[in-house]
């Protein structure tokens, strides 16, 4: 009896914990899905001012090819400043904090702070000096030009860094709506300084559009102070680690000052090289697509420009919203898979992994196909009807589901510590895709950095499947009947909005701006409404989302 008793209670424990996990994995989820989706936004929507403010539609095509020819470095170099230290610094805060060890995450953040002082030197000096060449292999019209651009950026690359660790820290108490929050503050300032600067450079000063551009990539450093201001305040103010008293830490566990610098470095190396996975897909698109495409086609070197800039600039920023949930869902899973680790609860790691990634696909797989389904309308009103800019971005829409899984798959890897293989994997898919890059240039013009993107990233993904089901053993069929289940009810809700979409056209003009914002509106209701509905008929919404979603469907009266 008592065995039996103490089984039963051995379950509850069990069961406890994964609820708990899942609504950790859930809340965390949607706070930093929240936040990076109002900041991709808020970085969608600013382009309709910018662009009009801007000049003609050639003239704001080429500046925003030229903005994106300025970020593409960027971003790399802020992923080697600080792409690892965040998920390094909340992957061990989290693990000395599950076993009490509050002081030496107080350490790790302090010594954080002293590493990412010296990487963004760094890499800002780095940028700057680099600039030329950068520019030299681009799809641009003026390689001046886009130095220029180029080195605008570089204030930012000293202050981010810092900014990184502070979200890093804050994120390994499983806390993530300062996070979210602070993302959202960093991208309105970033996006008023941007507006104002160009209305005032080209609206009232009548300036050169490289002055407007070079202000609006300046924009990031603007952002950046704003939004660490944010997280000081909730630092000091929060519960956290640098709030205990040292006599509150366990002090089992003894670890010097070089051994935790070494460790962090050690830790944030790999996510580092696997952050910059995407951004080397970029750099690969950004130093190839002009010399093949001058070699397979009889485009102008202003033609390369603007088609780049729709592909990798003006699809990009729509895409980018959605993708921001598996970047989302990456950030919360390496705290939560890191504090299983910790207390070697492998059972939940299997199921942790699972959920992750059925709930990302219950979120990417309709909202991508709803993205290709709204393509036209939605290109039409950020930037002005354009048949090739909505065939750019229906492909785009699909590909942004490999990115997603790429994101939240290399970081569960991580965390998992299989950091090795998922570096392999990435190297791997990163030389599918520049063996693919030229035939696919060559077949499919521009579309074909697109396809090579897809081919690679997924067979990083399928690879990084393989590592996990080795490391873990989770139940792969399982996975494979719900992914079907997320596709099945994805196709109907995409038969629905298409013929939505049609109805709609019969009446309105699909080359209106206005009209366009209307046939967006009733479709996304429809397609919402429909894979809400069967999302809750087959109680899949339940078993993903939790308790809350239970509540609603009784209150709906739904069996």
């Amino acid at each position: 009896m008592k065995m039996a008793s103490d089984t039963m209670k051995n379950t509850k424990t069990n069961t406890e914990s994964t609820s708990s996990t899942q609504n950790k994995m859930v809340s965390g989820s949607a706070w930093m899905t929240a936040g990076s989706m109002m900041s991709r936004i808020l970085g969608a929507l600013y382009i309709i001012p910018w662009m009009a403010w801007m000049g003609d539609s050639n003239t704001a095509d080429a500046a925003n090819a030229l903005f994106q020819i300025g970020y593409t470095p960027y971003a790399f170099f802020l992923s080697l400043a600080t792409a690892g230290v965040p998920s390094a610094i909340s992957k061990q805060v989290s693990y000395y904090n599950a076993i009490g060890e509050y002081e030496i995450s107080k350490n790790i953040y302090k010594k954080g702070l002293q590493i990412m002082a010296f990487s963004g030197i760094v890499s800002a000096v780095l940028m700057f000096v680099l600039a030329p060449l950068f520019a030299e292999a681009s799809p641009t019209a003026s390689a001046a030009d886009s130095t220029i651009v180029i080195r605008s950026l570089t204030p930012a690359l000293l202050f981010i860094p810092t900014m990184s660790v502070t979200r890093g820290f804050i994120q390994g108490h499983n806390t993530m709506a300062p996070s979210a929050i602070s993302q959202i503050i960093e991208q309105l300032a970033r996006v008023l300084f941007m507006l104002a600067s160009v209305f005032l450079v080209r609206q009232m000063l009548d300036g050169s559009v490289v002055t407007a551009v070079s202000l609006s990539t300046f924009a990031a450093f603007v952002g950046a102070i704003f939004g660490f201001g944010y997280l000081i305040v909730k630092l000091r103010r929060g519960n956290n680690a640098l709030t205990r008293e040292p006599e509150e830490s366990a002090g089992k566990v003894s670890v010097a000052t070089n051994e935790l610098m070494v460790s962090i470095i050690r830790t944030a190396i790999p996510f580092i090289i696997v952050a910059t996975g995407i951004t080397i897909s970029q750099f690969i698109d950004q130093f190839t697509y002009s010399p093949i495409m001058e070699s397979v086609s009889n485009m102008t070197g202003l033609e390369i420009q603007r088609t780049y800039g729709i592909s990798q600039a003006n699809a990009h920023k729509l895409i980018m919203i959605i993708i921001s949930f598996g970047s989302a869902m990456a950030i919360t899973s390496v705290p939560l898979i890191s504090d299983l680790i910790a207390k070697g609860s492998l059972k939940a790691v299997r199921h942790q992994f699972v959920e992750s990634v059925q709930l990302l696909f219950f979120i990417m797989f309709p909202a991508a196909t709803g993205m290709a389904v709204l393509a036209e309308p939605l290109y039409t009103v950020f930037y002005g009807h354009n048949d090739f800019g909505t065939g750019i971005t229906q492909v785009s829409a699909f590909m942004s589901i490999f990115l997603a899984l790429y994101a939240l798959l290399a970081n569960i890897l991580q965390a998992s510590n299989q950091t090795r293989p998922a570096i392999i994997a990435l190297w791997i898919g990163l030389g599918m895709k520049l063996v693919f890059q030229y035939p696919a240039l060559r077949l499919f013009s521009t579309y074909g950095m697109l396809i090579s993107n897809i081919i690679g990233f997924g067979v990083a993904c399928f690879l990084m499947f393989r590592i996990m089901h080795k490391a873990v053993g989770y139940n792969a069929s399982y996975l494979v009947r719900r992914t079907t289940l997320i596709a099945l009810l994805t196709a109907a809700m995409a038969v629905t909005t298409i013929l939505v979409r049609e109805g709609l056209y019969l009446f309105l003009n699909e080359q209106s701006g206005f009209d366009s914002v209307i046939v967006m509106a009733v479709t996304a209701v429809a397609g919402v409404a429909v894979y809400g509905y069967l999302a809750l008929k087959t109680r899949l919404a339940d078993r993903l989302l939790g308790s809350r979603i239970t509540t609603i469907r009784r209150k709906l009266k739904m069996k």
